[in-house]
């Protein structure tokens, strides 16, 4: 916990109450439903939870901002963006039910009233949105077209309309295959810890 209020200083006291609670939530949770890898789950708040807060350094997302994070996976990125953005609605979807149920309970055990979780694959939400966020679920250029049609064109945030994807190695391939301008931002600019230095995230703007 200590390491999200290091680069997160100016956290609410419920806020700060909320992540503290993600450490007992999900080594319950992942005990019954494996949801983060065995070795990962001592390293929760760095790999997991920091990690997802990296979007938040590329973009602070306005009041009223509709994002939906797709592949959520036991809920990340979705759910500590949730957190530290209370006035922006999260959609957070997998196709695999029990990670859902996971999300669903950890949102609820938090009180996150701007979380809704869905077991649903991505190509049957009918809505858009302003952005779409993921970890790592495939490569990019497939992610993109997999999504490009759930983002709203309506801008109003400091970035464009689109993918905030969070990826790490060398991406250079997969952002020249997308065949629009990508911006990438190395994570290691804004966390000085090792686990850091190869992990990116990547701005896709709707073109």
């Amino acid at each position: 916990m200590e390491v999200i209020r290091k680069y997160f200083p100016s956290l609410e006291a419920t806020q700060s109450e909320q992540f503290e609670a993600l450490e007992a939530l999900y080594t319950d949770w992942n005990a019954k439903i494996n949801v983060i890898s065995r070795k990962d789950i001592d390293h929760l708040y760095e790999r997991h939870v920091l990690h997802s807060l990296a979007i938040a350094k590329v973009n602070s997302f306005k009041d009223g901002t509709w994002v939906l994070d797709a592949g959520t996976g036991g809920g990340f990125p979705g759910i500590p963006l949730a957190i530290l953005f209370p006035e922006t609605s999260f959609y957070l979807a997998d196709s695999i039910g029990k990670k859902i149920k996971v999300v669903k309970e950890v949102a609820e055990s938090l009180g996150l009233k701007n979380v809704t979780a869905a077991n649903q694959r991505v190509e049957t939400i009918d809505r858009r949105f302003d952005f779409v966020i993921s970890r790592a679920v495939t490569r990019l250029p497939e992610f993109y077209s997999w999504v490009k049609d759930k983002i709203s064109k309506n801008s109003f945030n400091e970035l464009d309309n689109g993918i905030l994807y969070l990826k790490g190695g060398d991406l250079a391939e997969e952002i020249a295959g997308l065949g629009q301008p990508a911006r990438s931002y190395p994570v290691n600019e804004f966390f000085d810890e090792p686990y850091f230095d190869t992990k990116y995230v990547v701005h896709v703007p709707l073109s």
